[in-house]
């Protein structure tokens, strides 16, 4: 018979073996999650750029990009809450993300006992969702009669006046126009910290992005920018006129491209944010004969009117 195979540890010298049974190792309860960690949900979170209290209202979102998305889920129908983030705090390293449910684990039924250890075990982590997947995320949990249609054959084409022209409008606008530094200010500098001198560092350093994203060309020349930004509006505005539906390229009901354009003109036309600078939004009003205008008027009351907070005005 052979003899049991000696374990791998050495044996505990005896004064050491006293102290431990002086002093016997104890496990502690886990910390509790800080205050702004997300807690169980039974709704999927969208992370944006928001301020706290337009978050707890469910407010549209400042930023195009993620009032965008943000829009797109309500028009497929998904119910989200949303809470305020940042691009660094992203683990996709850009705004909006959206996380997935985490309810709460039912309560065991079961006498604790070692064997139902495992039923009670954390759940693993919900790996955040970048917005390029929430249109599959939408097909799939949304509440919309049926899938969405695919994307129509001009849409790219048109896509990138919304990501051209328009946007480097907007970074303008928003970062470089200096009568517009309040509001910039006010969204992106207050929420980050009170102190005067690290608020001006932070809006230097957002005004140096801005103006690396912007074309060459425009650098020095913003008239040439808004007169492109004109012409992209104006042509939005009559493929709108020419779809005969009220909605982008014929479409019965809003999709992707409406939620896009929407994000502009919503936070252009809509009355939340104090522009004092108001270029691009005119130029937003007058495009066309009042299409945009419109459009923007018809997606907020059909999903955003009863809790968006605001959106009423068009001046």
């Amino acid at each position: 018979m052979m003899e049991p195979r000696p374990g791998w540890m050495p044996p505990i010298p005896g004064p050491l073996q006293r102290l431990f049974d002086l002093f016997p190792l104890v496990t502690y309860p886990a910390n509790e999650l800080p205050s702004r960690s997300p807690g169980p949900s039974n709704l999927p979170t969208l992370y944006v750029f928001a301020s706290e209290e337009g978050a707890r209202k469910g407010s549209p979102s400042f930023n195009p990009t993620c009032l965008k998305w943000q829009t797109f889920l309500k028009i497929a129908g998904v119910q989200f809450r949303i809470v305020p983030s940042t691009n660094h705090a992203s683990p996709t390293g850009a705004l909006p993300f959206l996380l997935p449910p985490n309810p709460s684990p039912p309560p065991s039924t079961q006498p604790p006992s070692s064997s139902s250890s495992s039923s009670s075990a954390p759940r693993p982590p919900q790996l955040p969702i970048p917005s390029t997947s929430l249109p599959k995320y939408a097909l799939t949990h949304g509440l919309t009669p049926s899938p969405p249609s695919p994307p129509h054959p001009r849409q790219q084409a048109y896509q990138s006046l919304l990501d051209g022209p328009l946007r480097s409008a907007w970074l303008h606008a928003l970062y470089l126009t200096p009568s517009n530094t309040p509001l910039l200010r006010t969204l992106y500098a207050h929420p980050a910290t009170t102190s005067t001198p690290i608020q001006s560092l932070l809006l230097h350093h957002l005004r140096r992005a801005a103006a690396a994203e912007l074309p060459s060309h425009h650098q020095d020349r913003p008239d040439d920018l808004y007169s492109e930004a004109a012409s992209a509006l104006s042509a939005l505005a009559a493929l709108l006129a020419d779809s005969g539906t009220g909605w982008f390229f014929g479409r019965a009901a809003p999709g992707e491209f409406d939620a896009a354009v929407f994000a502009y003109t919503q936070l252009l036309l809509g009355g939340g944010l104090a522009w004092v600078d108001r270029r691009l939004a005119d130029l937003a009003r007058d495009a066309g004969e009042g299409e945009l205008v419109g459009h923007r008027g018809r997606i907020w009351d059909l999903y955003w009117g009863e809790d968006g907070g605001e959106g009423e005005n068009e001046g």
